[in-house]
């Protein structure tokens, strides 16, 4: 592997952290949302990330790998809507409650931190590489 292919491993990260910041935070901005409807009720999203990693020639030792990260999507969980009997909502239902989103803010904050020092390390892998690329070029000199 080249050094130059931190970039792109690290690079794939930063994309892949960002989808996933940008979700916690729609997840949080939605945390206390309301429906009447169980089906319509907004609903906590999660990124799918898979590993890359397949070389490029037929020889795995070789120096033409691939690899980082990709996101595969976004999915919707699957945990019930929290009923709670609000009979004097507008959005209440027939019985009177109303269907709660079940995204936990307390989840989607560890979530956000550990999103947030994984960006952190891909910076730095990419501060790193570039400074050890430059180190180079001036031994050459």
């Amino acid at each position: 592997m080249s050094l130059f292919s931190v970039f792109n491993i690290a690079g794939s990260a930063l994309n892949a952290e960002t989808i996933r910041l940008n979700t916690t935070a729609s997840n949080l901005a939605n945390a206390e949302s309301e429906s009447g409807n169980a089906a319509t009720v907004y609903r906590a999203r999660e990124p799918v990330f898979q590993t890359i990693m397949k070389s490029a020639t037929a020889d795995p030792n070789t120096a033409g790998a691939i690899a980082g990260v990709r996101v595969l999507g976004i999915v919707e969980s699957q945990a019930p809507a929290e009923m709670r009997y609000q009979p004097d909502s507008p959005l209440a239902n027939a019985k009177g409650y109303v269907y709660m989103s079940n995204v936990n803010p307390i989840e989607e904050m560890a979530n956000m931190i550990s999103a947030n020092r994984s960006f952190a390390t891909d910076v730095d892998a990419i501060n790193t590489a570039r400074d050890l690329l430059l180190k180079t070029i001036a031994m050459g000199r």
